[in-house]
């Protein structure tokens, strides 16, 4: 299909539509509001179900009833209304059914404000709802990939019988690109064996729930997810490299950081600086593999995020102290500027590095004479 302008919250929005979504549940809220106002018009059309929850509470509750009967389902929020789903969240998890969320990230802690930022890396990859789970979790860069992303996200919700969530600051929800959208698919409803869609006297009762009394039961649940995870880690990593072959420093940033730390990157690279970069796609299931052998031929690291250094630990993780792994972020709804970037690359190029300081550390000591 031809490429057309489209706002990033609303290419999310149609791109579900066009991925086979059957019921949307949500609450508006800044700057997610319009995938909510665009499906608020787009679904009725397609006698598709629409609600407008009377809060996030309800919308994930919502999502979790639809998600039971086997339909592909959605919702969307921002930072303070996806923390209010946390207890829905990990019910769908431990009933093992899929779902899509999709997370436009905005200032915080708190109310904070409605800028962009990626400060829910930690709550979508590592934390959220309690028990043992993991999601599914992808980090688009662009409008086009947010569309691409959609449409696999309720493949491998579906895939797995997990929960995929899509997060995004607010710079890529607002943006305008031009983008290529899939075609239609029609509503397709898989015969699961799962899923409690009314047995019509024609099987045997199925029963979905999050609860299991006995700690054995419960157990075998735990394992079995885990064991389930395992596949998704050796399967479904993505991620993008740009001039890795020779990179002597390596710069790993997701979503928008990745994409200013590209532009800088490139300027590096006109002065003769072998700077790469590794833009996450998946940052859960992380590329840990990629940067352990990144970190076997290169000199450094660089992480740069719209936040204090969450993903941070995940890279360190996998250099395992072998080189520097050092930090540049911006706070509370700032975005960082490519020269930023460029004047981190010069600083490390000019620096003795070490790896046996915590480079948060040293990089609240450079904010704090900035």
């Amino acid at each position: 299909m031809p490429k057309e302008l489209w706002k990033g919250n609303e290419a999310i929005a149609e791109a579900a539509v066009r991925a086979g979504l059957e019921a949307y549940f949500g609450y508006p809220i800044t700057p997610q509001t319009e995938i909510l106002e665009y499906l608020s018009r787009r679904m009725p059309e397609l006698g598709r179900a629409f609600v407008q929850a009377q809060s996030e509470l309800g919308a994930i509750n919502m999502v979790y009833g639809a998600a039971c009967t086997g339909v592909r389902v959605m919702s969307s929020s921002s930072s303070p209304g996806m923390s209010l789903m946390m207890e829905g969240i990990s019910y769908i998890a431990g009933t093992e059914v899929p779902a899509v969320l999709v997370n436009v990230m905005r200032g915080g802690p708190g109310l904070g404000n409605i800028a962009p930022a990626q400060g829910d890396y930690n709550q979508a990859v590592h934390g959220g709802g309690h028990g043992d789970y993991q999601a599914i979790v992808l980090a688009p860069a662009s409008v086009q990939e947010a569309i691409d992303l959609t449409v696999l996200a309720f493949d491998l919700a579906e895939k797995y019988r997990s929960i995929c969530m899509i997060i995004l600051d607010g710079c890529v929800g607002q943006m305008m690109e031009p983008a290529e959208m899939p075609e239609m698919k029609p509503v397709h409803r898989e015969n699961w064996d799962w899923n409690t869609d009314g047995k019509m006297g024609k099987r045997e009762r199925r029963i979905l729930s999050s609860i299991y009394i006995d700690p054995v039961e419960e157990e075998k649940t735990n394992l079995r997810l885990l064991n389930r995870w395992k596949t998704v880690q050796a399967n479904e990593v993505r991620y993008k490299e740009y001039f890795l072959d020779d990179a002597e420093i390596v710069i790993v940033g997701f979503g928008t950081a990745g994409r200013i730390a590209l532009s800088a990157v490139r300027e590096a690279r006109e002065e003769g600086i072998k700077v790469g970069l590794l833009r996450p796609i998946t940052v859960n299931p992380f590329p840990y593999d990629v940067i352990d052998q990144l970190a076997g031929r290169a000199d450094a690291f660089l992480v740069t995020e719209m936040n204090s250094g969450q993903m941070l630990e995940d890279v360190r993780l996998a250099v395992k102290g072998r080189v520097p792994v050092e930090f540049y972020g911006r706070l509370g709804g700032i975005v960082p500027f490519p020269d930023e970037i460029l004047n981190e690359i010069h600083r490390m190029v000019k620096s003795k590095l070490s790896a046996d300081v915590h480079q948060r550390d040293a990089w609240l000591e450079r904010m704090a004479h900035a």
